[in-house]
């Protein structure tokens, strides 16, 4: 048995909660409304629930789905199997009931402070016991929610609990005003495209008749043109290298960093555990370089990812999966043309034109043929001036972000341990600055 630290107990997790529930074994009919039918889906890795898309059930089935238990506040839930080790906090006004391949427990406030258990399962020591207890079957792995009393779990007395929780949720209430900012300002980037370039209600557009077009009424100086067309002047569209051309020994844990589909997040690149190649290759593939203001599509799957490259991925390589968008004249703001293809009328035409009975696949002629509204310079240089002043705070934020939660992740697991304590962890934050 592991030591603890002096004043910690090591005890099984049942001394710490007053109840342990598990979901139901099978899946009531949808409804268009009602109480949430939580899925593993809505439970994020970083310990949040996500209530972005969601099954609903039909309030007069909403008894049946609880006869076990109720999620109220402050109960905690998480996966028991498929996707392992996720755990959310049952939020205040919450209605609804578990999924299938979800648990819950209602810890109890007497021996444990909710936050800090929840803080405690991101830990490298329950982490351990977990992959220790897991039985892998033929399609998906879980963990015995039998056993689960008894894993072993340190707990500190209350007050250092609570002391804990208090340095730790100071990143993370940064980390959620940083997030709400961000959704605040792309919400008023995207409202201000779709004033004028959706509903044609900028001023120059005032009394100025509509004329048809490919796409719809436009005003009668806006023109439509395929991207081919544009990217021809001094731009292009290009596939990311394929296979024969990037091997898998390639990769490497340092060099520069190759945006794949699954790095494409809400309109950005995500640089979190990206792939990344040693200088000699990427020198090799100079034709794939990425340049401030390219858009990075990605051709396979999910249609539609997506993400404007900004000065500080300038020479980031464009990996396989993705199509590179080059605009290199004045024609049409890169920053007008990212919001144009977030249009989900513009997301799902590109979609229905992907090729492949498996798995959807786009090819530089659909970009190509792909079709642009393309309004006066200076009504797009008006947009692109508002707009990238946006984008640059939003990826300050992000980057901000990514830092608090690198510097809470590390001190995370040592705090929970007891390894160090809150004061020690202030010293090596001063330390670190």
């Amino acid at each position: 048995m592991k030591s603890s630290p002096e004043g910690w107990r090591r005890l099984p997790i049942r001394h710490v909660y007053l109840n342990l529930y598990d979901g139901p074994h099978a899946t009531p009919a949808p409804s268009d409304d009602g109480p949430v039918f939580l899925g593993i889906g809505n439970i994020t890795e970083e310990g949040h629930l996500d209530l972005t898309t969601v099954r609903h059930i039909a309030e007069a089935d909403f008894g049946k789905w609880t006869k076990r238990v109720t999620p109220r506040s402050g109960d905690i839930v998480f996966t028991y199997e498929a996707t392992l080790n996720r755990y959310a906090i049952i939020p205040d006004g919450f209605r609804g009931c578990l999924g299938r391949r979800l648990a819950l427990i209602r810890p109890n406030p007497d021996v444990v402070d909710t936050r800090f258990l929840h803080y405690s399962f991101f830990g490298a020591d329950w982490r351990e016991t977990i992959s220790e207890q897991t039985l892998a079957g033929s399609t998906v792995d879980r963990i015995p929610l039998i056993k689960f009393p008894n894993f072993p779990i340190n707990i500190p007395p209350l007050a250092t609990q609570r002391h804990i929780v208090s340095f730790l949720a100071a990143f993370d209430d940064l980390i959620r005003n940083n997030t709400r900012r961000i959704v605040i300002l792309e919400d008023m980037a995207r409202r201000i495209y779709q004033e004028w370039f959706v509903r044609f209600r900028h001023p120059t557009c005032e009394g100025r008749p509509l004329i048809g077009s490919e796409l719809g009424p436009i005003p009668q100086d806006w023109e439509v043109v395929s991207l081919g067309a544009i990217c021809d002047h001094g731009g292009e569209i290009k596939t990311g290298p394929f296979g024969s051309q990037l091997h898998q020994s390639d990769y490497k844990t340092e060099g520069v960093p190759v945006v794949m589909p699954t790095n494409l997040i809400l309109g950005r690149v995500d640089p979190v555990g990206i792939a990344r190649i040693g200088e000699e290759k990427w020198r090799q593939l100079t034709r794939h370089h990425l340049k401030a203001g390219d858009i990075v599509y990605g051709r396979r799957g999910d249609i539609g990812r997506k993400a404007l490259i900004g000065e500080d991925q300038e020479g980031w390589l464009c990996g396989t999966g993705c199509i590179r968008l080059s605009v290199r004249n004045d024609r049409l703001s890169a920053i007008y043309l990212s919001h144009f293809l977030d249009l989900d009328s513009v997301k799902q035409n590109i979609a229905a034109r992907a090729v492949g009975s498996t798995m959807p696949n786009l090819n530089t002629s659909i970009m190509e043929n792909t079709l642009i509204l393309v309004p006066p310079t200076a009504l797009q240089r008006e947009f692109a001036r508002s707009a990238t002043n946006t984008d640059k705070l939003v990826r300050c934020l992000l980057a901000q972000n990514r830092n608090l939660r690198t510097q809470r992740d590390l001190l995370l697991p040592k705090l929970i341990s007891g390894a160090i304590d809150v004061s020690e962890a202030e010293e090596l934050l001063e330390a670190a600055e």
